[in-house]
């Protein structure tokens, strides 16, 4: 059996998990690949791939390149990068792991913390050896606003809170009495991004929230606000985006999803002062990406044994 591990850009896969037990040629890739075609080369000869989140795609074009995949597993327990009904007619098995969403949660605040209070330039700034550079501000009595208020947008509510801020939030099927039970303010759409200090994003990407946030939603936006996406890139306008930076009609941005990933070298959001960008690492932690490996060995001795577990497709 070969396994291929995809997107260890760490290179903690075999530390963190008992693949030997698997008694399998296992390698581990850890750059991301090009485009559809280094993908397909590369995976070619393996039965069984363990993909990190959504950093692969994998739509029926791939899995139809891929004749000798019998097993997919996904890290998480759902992954819109895989078309599992094409998995599925395909003969691949697909798999997840377990998952928890409190490591995404702490760095929102690490990026709503790093951008109120220009963490990054004062870091900076020492290194360089100089001292205090520019003024931030201050959370107690300020508003936060939350674009989705879901397992994570409550849980970055229930911070704020402790925080001193005032709550609001908006999503398309929230009601206020729901709002209310988990501790924010109801508002519009419009009255989201108008009253918010602290704009925090938190919504699965789709149809209908992909460009949710645009040029007329930022525009709305007070020119001293800061905008947090942790969610999905293309939930935001990327270019109405940079152009309101660059003009400084809004803050700052603090980002940790792109439109690309990963993010060009030559991208304008890594020069722009007033943009804090991590890369994509909301739910890169030691302790999950535990359960993500020794969960992944589990589905691959379990779907060897021909009793699968954790199935998607």
């Amino acid at each position: 059996m070969r396994i291929a591990i995809l997107d260890d850009y760490q290179g903690v896969a075999l530390g963190l998990a008992d693949w030997d037990s698997l008694h399998a040629e296992v390698r581990v890739f850890t750059e991301a690949f090009e485009n559809e075609g280094a993908v397909v080369t590369a995976l070619a000869e393996y039965e069984v791939v363990v993909a990190m989140r959504e950093r692969t795609p994998f739509p029926s074009s791939t899995l139809k390149r891929l004749p000798r995949l019998k097993l997919l597993v996904t890290t998480g327990p759902v992954n819109a990068a895989i078309d599992l009904d094409a998995a599925h007619r395909s003969g691949i098995t697909v798999c997840g792991t377990g998952y928890f969403s409190y490591p995404t949660v702490e760095l929102t605040w690490g990026l709503i913390l790093s951008a109120a209070r220009l963490i990054p330039q004062q870091v900076d700034s020492v290194r360089r050896g100089g001292w205090q550079e520019g003024l931030g501000v201050s959370l107690r009595g300020a508003t936060l606003g939350v674009l989705g208020l879901g397992r994570l947008g409550t849980a970055v509510a229930e911070l704020g809170r402790a925080f001193g801020m005032q709550t609001i939030a908006w999503s398309k099927n929230l009601t206020p009495a729901d709002a209310q039970a988990k501790g924010a303010t109801y508002v519009s759409r419009d009255e989201l991004f108008t009253r918010s200090d602290v704009l925090s994003i938190h919504v699965v990407l789709s149809e209908r929230t992909r460009g949710l946030v645009g040029e007329r939603e930022i525009g709305l936006m007070k020119s001293t606000a800061i905008l947090v996406n942790t969610s999905r890139g293309p939930v935001v306008d990327e270019t109405a985006l940079l152009r309101a930076l660059a003009e400084k009609r809004i803050g700052s941005a603090a980002l940790d999803v792109f439109d690309r990933e990963p993010l060009p070298t030559d991208h304008p959001l890594r020069s722009l002062s007033n943009a804090v960008v991590t890369p994509h690492i909301g739910y890169v932690s030691r302790d999950l990406y535990e359960v993500f490996y020794r969960d992944a060995v589990e589905d691959i001795a379990a779907w060897n044994a021909g009793t699968p577990v954790r199935m998607l497709s």
